[in-house]
């Protein structure tokens, strides 16, 4: 872990996100919040103590689900991906939910000895995402099966959106949203009545109220930040009741070394820039290995002294230069913003994801595990 390198979190933002999104639910709705990898890149213990409205958790892995309880979280924690065959078990008496699509993970729960602490599951659907879910003509099968289980609950229903956010056109997720109602009349249709019902994402319990059901399931809006600019759009078009998400995360770093180097000096690796003025040139302990993108390199800038500073060459493994000709007074070890505000400037993730052309998830997520967070 490196001193000059950090990741500020704002203390109150976390929690008044999850309030701003529940505004645009029923209030007996429940709500989940998904801290899986990391937290989006935030810090997975830290942002469990900045979320104490959250009734859900939501993780990838069992890993995940087995940190959360470590750290103390008694409120419902559901694994979002796969649990190994093997490790099924061990889901299962940590009190975990699991969500299930392969019949073998019913075959393994039912080898267990459940009687005593009976299995919570939650059934994914895959509406058309192409991604994990049991199809709409497998779902009569898939629960005949479940239901001659002994120990198993059928507590959830969910599915996942697949084109919910990036399009103004959001007709393919009305589509998904039919073949899911028509999911829950066969569940029904066999004396099944899941308590839990999911499919909302952050776009959709922002944009599609019929998709809330039982629980809305938010990530990226817990962070204070938009799943699309399309998303964003889609909701003033609507004349529909646009949250303020603050974001939570500040990304900084400090300067450990200033030189002045003359015109027609070549910066970074594969010479990749020569400047054209004798230049003032402050070196970053940053790189691609903080999550800070190579592709950055001669496009990004960062924020000294609220002025801008733009990076020049290649960013490398573990460090970035800057051109800090055009601010007075920066000295070594002054702050750099990477992501954030400084003054009147900003740096948001969208903008980052911009330079690297990506999407503002990637942008936090990819932070470094191994950086400091600090709450602030």
């Amino acid at each position: 872990m490196s001193s000059l390198v950090w990741v500020e979190l704002d203390s109150k933002a976390p929690d008044y996100n999850l309030k701003e999104l529940r505004r645009s639910a029923d209030k007996d709705t429940l709500f989940c919040a998904v801290v899986k990898s990391n937290a989006y890149g935030h810090g997975t213990a830290l942002m469990l103590k900045l979320l104490p409205s959250a009734d859900w958790f939501a993780v990838n892995s069992i890993e995940e689900g087995q940190e959360l309880r470590a750290l103390g979280v008694k409120k419902p924690v559901l694994i979002l991906g796969h649990v190994p065959i093997d490790r099924i078990n061990e889901a299962v008496q940590a009190d975990l939910q699991l969500t299930i699509y392969n019949k073998e993970s019913i075959e393994a729960l039912a080898r267990l000895n459940l009687y005593k602490k009976p299995a919570r599951v939650h059934l994914k659907i895959d509406t058309g995402t192409g991604r994990q879910g049991v199809l709409l003509e497998e779902v009569n099968d898939f629960v005949t099966d479940l239901k001659r289980r002994e120990g198993i609950i059928l507590e959830g229903v969910s599915t996942h959106f697949a084109n919910i956010e990036d399009t103004l056109n959001h007709d393919y997720a009305v589509k998904q949203l039919v073949v899911f109602k028509d999911a829950l009349k066969i569940i029904k249709g066999q004396g099944i009545d899941p308590q839990i019902i999911h499919t909302a994402c952050t776009a959709a319990v922002i944009l599609f109220p019929e998709t809330h059901f039982t629980m809305i399931r938010s990530g990226i809006g817990l962070y204070g930040l938009w799943p699309s600019r399309e998303t964003y759009l889609s909701t003033i078009m609507g004349h529909r009741r646009a949250p303020d998400l603050r974001p939570v995360l500040t990304w900084k770093t400090k300067i450990i070394q200033i030189k002045t180097v003359p015109e027609g000096s070549n910066v970074g690796y594969g010479c990749t820039y020569k400047t054209t003025r004798e230049t003032r040139l402050a070196v970053l302990p940053v790189g691609y290995a903080d999550g800070y993108d190579r592709a950055l390199g001669n496009v990004a800038y960062v924020l000294v002294k609220g002025k801008r500073a733009p990076v020049i060459g290649r960013i490398c493994m573990n460090h970035t230069m800057i051109d800090v000709t055009d601010i007075p007074g920066v000295e070594l070890e002054n702050e750099a913003v990477l992501l954030g505000n400084s003054d009147h400037e900003s740096i948001t993730a969208e903008t980052m994801a911009g330079w690297a052309g990506t999407i503002n998830y990637e942008v936090v997520t990819r932070i470094s595990p191994l950086l400091e967070r600090r709450v602030v």
